[in-house]
C-alpha cells in the first residue's frame, strides 16, 4: 500500500504521534534538529493536501531520525483561516507550525480574514504540484473536450467542486479553465469543500459534475479506477498519469500549479525560527522526503525564510490580480 494511502487512513484521527527520540528529551543542541514537543497544525480536514503533506513530513522526519514525537492535528474551518487565526494567537510559540499553501492565501482574501499570512513567521515552501481535472468512474464524460462542450452549454448545471475557498488553487484553476473555454467565470457553479478529502465523497457520489484538486490527493483513486482523470493543469504531463493531457495541449490556454509550505507563529526568537528552518532543510535533503515527493507527484519548490516571506507577499498580490482579471 502506498505511503500516502497509509497516511490518509490515519487522517481520521485528531492527532498522530510519531517516532523514537534521536536525542534525549532534555537536550537542545544548537546545531541539531531536535524540537521536543513540536506540534504540526493542519488547517483543513483529514485527507486533503495539507493533511497529506503534514503527515508525510512528520513520518519522514521520524524515519530520517531528525526529531521525534511530532503531534499532527487538524483544525479545519473557513478555508484554513480558522487555523491561521489560532496560529497567530500562539505568539512566540516555537514548537508550533502550520501546513499551508495557496488555498490559505485565497481564503484570507475571500473571507476577509482578520489575520493574514503577513502576521506569521515564514518557514519554508516545500512543494509544487499540478491540479487534476477528474470525474467519477461512472461519469458520461470520457475526455476533457466532452466535459467542456457540456459545460459551455449550461455552466450552472454542471457544478465543479474544489478543495479550497474562492481565491484558492482549486477555485482559480477551473475559473481559468472556464475563461480559456469562453465561459464567463461568473457563470461557473463552483462548490467549495474544506479540503480534497471532503471533495472526494461528492465526486464519487455524483454531487458535482467534476472536481479539481491536487495530483497527490487523488493519485491512488485514479490508479484504482475510482476516478477518471481528464486533464492536468500544469505545463507538462505528470509521469505517473501520462495518459492525461495538459489543458494547454487540449486547446485550453491554462498553465496553473499549486504549492504548499510551512509557517509558524509570530514573535519567535531568531534561534527558534532558525531551528525550525534547519529541521525543514534537513528533511528536504533526506532520502525519505525525496522518495515521498516522487511517490506523490510533487515537484521540489524549496524556499526558506525571508525569500519565502517575499514569495507569500507576491502570491497575495497574484490572487488579487487574478480575481480582478476574472471579474470575481
Amino acid at each position: 500500500m502506498r505511503l500516502r494511502t497509509l497516511l490518509a487512513l490515519f487522517g481520521a484521527a485528531v492527532l498522530v504521534l510519531v517516532g523514537p527520540p534521536l536525542l534525549t528529551a532534555g537536550s537542545d543542541s544548537a546545531t541539531g534538529t531536535q524540537i521536543p514537543g513540536l506540534r504540526f497544525m493542519v488547517p483543513n480536514t483529514p485527507g486533503g493536501g495539507y493533511d497529506i503533506t503534514a503527515r508525510t513530513a512528520a513520518k519522514n522526519a521520524e524515519d530520517a531520525e531528525l526529531t521525534h514525537n511530532i503531534e499532527v492535528f487538524n483544525l479545519p474551518g473557513a478555508g484554513g483561516t480558522v487555523g491561521l487565526s489560532r496560529l497567530v494567537s500562539e505568539h512566540g510559540n516555537g514548537k508550533l507550525a502550520m501546513s499551508m499553501g495557496l488555498g490559505v492565501v485565497g481564503a484570507v482574501r475571500s473571507n476577509d480574514a482578520p489575520k493574514t499570512l503577513a502576521d506569521t513567521t515564514p518557514i519554508a515552501r516545500l512543494t509544487e504540484e499540478q491540479d487534476v481535472v477528474v470525474v467519477g468512474k461512472d461519469s458520461p464524460y470520457k475526455t476533457i473536450d466532452q466535459l467542456v462542450d457540456a459545460w459551455k452549454k449550461d455552466p450552472g448545471k454542471l457544478p465543479v467542486g474544489g478543495g479550497s475557498s474562492p481565491g484558492g488553487p482549486d477555485h482559480l484553476a477551473p475559473m481559468l479553465m472556464a475563461k480559456a473555454a469562453s465561459i464567463a467565470p461568473k457563470d461557473v457553479n463552483y462548490i467549495p469543500f474544506d479540503g480534497g478529502g471532503e471533495l472526494l465523497a461528492s465526486i464519487l457520489g455524483n454531487k458535482v459534475a467534476f472536481g479539481v484538486s491536487g495530483v497527490g490527493e487523488y493519485l491512488d483513486q485514479i490508479k484504482a479506477g475510482e476516478l477518471r482523470i481528464l486533464a492536468v493543469t500544469g505545463p507538462e504531463r505528470v509521469d505517473e498519469l501520462a495518459q492525461a493531457p495538459t489543458l494547454k495541449e487540449s486547446g485550453y490556454d491554462v498553465d496553473f500549479t499549486n504549492w504548499r509550505g510551512i509557517v509558524a507563529p509570530p514573535g519567535l526568537s531568531d534561534a527558534e525560527r532558525d531551528k525550525l528552518v534547519r529541521l525543514v532543510e534537513e528533511l528536504h535533503d533526506s532520502p525519505e522526503w525525496q522518495k515521498s515527493m516522487q511517490q506523490n507527484g510533487w515537484d521540489d519548490a524549496f524556499l526558506t525564510g525571508e525569500k519565502f516571506g517575499d514569495f507569500l507577499d507576491a502570491q497575495d498580490k497574484r490572487v488579487v490580480s487574478v480575481l480582478k482579471e476574472l471579474g470575481l
